[in-house]
């Protein structure tokens, strides 16, 4: 009962904000959409954008801020992702707890799409600009007692286009339950707002809203953590219809359907992301992860390659923890994510 009553009115502020939300919408519908990329290289390796893993990890917290705690005071963490041509990705935290008031966090995420050039319609250039979007969190998350936690993420938006530009707000509520040592389950809800300004006369747009659930287990006699992410929760059918994909009949010339266990079986796998992390000492550990939803909304049929599939490693090098992963989404290439944390206490004597 503690829990729902503090974490209620974060709730009920985010229904405020966009009372549509439960339209479920989906990628390709929404504004700034750059929310639901992922940003940790952690979490990139284990295939999601979220992940349930209580071990006092800042990269974690952003996308679950119910993993906040104390043991992240004074914190820092930086992240970076060379994406598709020259468009970067990253961002940087910093936590800091305060007595019986919780653990607050303050981040910047951007995402920098590169320089364009002016051109008119005859190819004549003039001058270039900048085009980005851009989110400020403050973040608080506060243990209720040795089993549950919860936190709220504030975000203040905006979207720089060139001469079009849009703000918005959005608030990510989150819990998380630890039964024993070894596990965690958490459930997001993730970008619960709305866009204040639009780009154009046209109205407003809704934002990227997810509903997640996530677990994770570390074994008691084996040096590994299971991790598993029911994404897109608020929403059933993930699946994306695009006619010239259909298998034809050679004989009928129509489209073949599914049966209905296969048709339900490929709904059900579009929400699954599963990952592990063997970890044989504690200044290493190696990730892989697998995204069905990813691998079928990018692989090419003829050349599937690895889509949906990403690996990456965790090293602790003096006061620095530099996780690495790498990422493939389609055929054209894996990208590269790098994420960078260490306490500040450790840089001061004693």
């Amino acid at each position: 009962m503690k829990a729902i009553l503090l974490i209620l009115p974060v709730f009920i502020l985010a229904l405020v904000l966009n009372p549509t939300q439960a339209k479920a919408q989906t990628s390709g519908n929404n504004t700034f959409e750059f929310l639901s990329l992922t940003n940790s290289a952690r979490i990139a390796a284990l295939g999601g954008n979220m992940a349930s893993i209580r071990d006092k990890d800042l990269s974690l917290a952003l996308p679950n801020p119910s993993l906040i705690s104390p043991e992240m005071n004074n914190e820092l963490a930086f992240s970076y992702v060379n994406y598709y041509t020259d468009i970067n990705l990253g961002y940087a935290a910093y936590a800091r707890s305060f007595k019986n008031l919780g653990t607050y966090t303050a981040s910047l995420q951007f995402l920098d799409y590169g320089k364009f050039n002016y051109a008119d319609a005859t190819g004549a250039t003039a001058g270039s600009f900048n085009v980005g979007d851009y989110s400020l969190n403050l973040g608080w998350g506060r243990n209720l007692d040795s089993n549950f936690s919860i936190g709220a993420n504030l975000k203040l938006l905006y979207s720089d286009l060139e001469a079009y530009n849009s703000f918005g707000m959005a608030v990510d509520v989150a819990g998380s339950y630890f039964p024993d040592k070894n596990t965690c389950m958490s459930l997001v809800f993730a970008n619960v707002g709305r866009q204040i300004t639009s780009y154009s006369s046209a109205g407003v747009q809704p934002l990227p809203f997810e509903i997640q659930f996530g677990v994770s287990r570390r074994l008691a006699h084996l040096p590994f953590r299971f991790s598993l992410l029911l994404q897109h929760l608020e929403k059933w059918d993930l699946t994306h219809l695009d006619a010239a994909d259909a298998e034809i009949d050679p004989f009928t010339g129509l489209a073949v359907k599914k049966s209905s266990l296969d048709n339900f079986t490929d709904k059900a796998m579009r929400h699954i992301v599963l990952g592990g992390e063997f970890v044989p000492a504690k200044f290493l550990s190696f990730r892989f992860g697998y995204n069905y939803l990813r691998r079928q909304e990018l692989k090419l049929d003829s050349r599937p390659g690895t889509a949906g599939f990403s690996w990456g490693i965790g090293l602790k090098i003096s006061k620095f923890r530099i996780d690495y992963s790498r990422a493939t989404y389609h055929l054209v290439g894996a990208r590269n994510y790098v994420t960078l944390t260490t306490h500040l206490s450790d840089w001061v004597k004693q």
